[in-house]
C-alpha cells in the first residue's frame, strides 16, 4: 500500500473523517485529501511533507517511520550531510527579486501584528485567563503558534543548554527587530511571528526549519555552538539543521 492508503485506511479504521485529523493536526482537509491521494504537491515541499506525514500518522495511530523512508525513496531522498555554517546560511532555494522579498516580508508582518491586535481584544471583552497562546498566524500555517521564552538581551542570554541525543536546539537573539518562522519536527510548536531588538527564543526538536526574514538582525546558536549572524540585514535566509546529523551539547 502506498503512504496514502496507508494513512486514509488508518484513518477509517479509527473512526475520523478528514475535518477530524485536519482540527487535531491544524493541517487544511483540501492537504489531507492531497496526501491520501499520494499528491504532495500542496505540502510546500519535501520538508512540509514529512512533517505532514509524521504529524497525520500519530493521530491515526500509524508508525510514520516507514512511511517517511518511503517517502524519501520517492521523491528524491531525505536532506542529508552535517550542515556547516559556511553553507548554513545559504537560501534552500534562490530568491529572484529582491523587492519581492522586502515587499512579503512586510505584509507578513502587519498580518501578524493585525491578527495580535484583534486576539488581544477578543481576549479583553471574554475575560479568559486561561489561554495564552498566540493566535494562528495565517490560514494555511501548518499548526499552531507558540511564543518564544524571553530573555534578558545581550550576549549572555544565550546560555549553554543539554540537549537530547538526535535533537536540535536553536536559539535566537535579535540584535534588530526581525520576523522569524520555526517549525520543529518532533519537538516544540511552530512559531511565527517578531522578536524585537534584545529578545531571544529558543526551541528544540528532531529536526528544525528556519527562515529569517531579517538575517543580519540576528545570531544563531545551534546545540550550544555559536554560528554567528547568518546573513544581511533585511535578507530572507531559510536554513534546515538534522538532529541525527548534529552533535548534541
Amino acid at each position: 500500500m502506498s503512504i496514502g492508503e496507508v494513512l486514509s485506511q488508518a484513518r477509517r479504521d479509527s473512526g475520523l473523517t478528514v475535518m477530524h485529523i485536519a482540527e487535531r493536526t491544524r493541517i487544511r482537509e483540501t492537504v489531507i485529501r492531497g496526501i491520501e491521494q499520494d499528491d504532495f504537491s500542496l505540502c510546500g515541499g519535501n520538508f512540509y511533507a514529512r512533517g505532514h506525514i509524521r504529524s497525520v500518522a500519530k493521530v491515526v495511530g500509524v508508525d510514520a517511520d516507514p512511511l517517511i523512508r518511503e517517502y524519501d525513496e520517492t521523491h528524491g531522498g531525505a536532506p542529508g550531510g552535517t550542515i556547516a555554517a559556511a553553507t548554513a546560511f545559504e537560501p534552500e532555494t534562490p530568491l529572484r527579486f529582491k523587492e519581492r522579498r522586502q515587499t512579503n516580508w512586510s505584509a507578513a508582518m502587519a498580518a501578524v501584528l493585525a491578527l495580535v491586535a484583534v486576539w488581544g481584544i477578543v481576549q479583553l471583552f471574554s475575560g479568559d485567563r486561561a489561554e495564552r497562546a498566540t493566535p494562528v498566524v495565517a490560514k494555511d500555517t501548518v499548526t499552531a503558534t507558540a511564543s518564544p521564552a524571553a530573555a534578558t538581551p545581550g550576549p549572555e542570554a544565550v546560555a549553554a543548554v543539554p540537549v537530547k541525543k538526535g535533537h536540535v536546539l536553536v536559539q535566537i537573539r535579535a540584535t534588530a527587530q526581525a520576523w522569524v518562522r520555526v517549525e520543529p519536527v518532533d519537538g516544540d510548536k511552530l512559531f511565527m511571528g517578531t522578536l524585537a531588538k534584545g529578545k531571544t527564543g529558543s526551541w528544540t526538536g528532531k529536526k528544525v526549519g528556519i527562515t529569517l526574514g531579517n538575517a543580519g538582525g540576528v545570531v544563531l546558536t545551534v546545540n550550544g555552538k555559536d554560528l554567528g549572524v547568518p546573513g544581511k540585514d533585511g535578507q530572507v535566509v531559510r536554513l534546515f539543521f538534522d538532529g541525527d546529523k548534529l552533535g548534541a551539547s
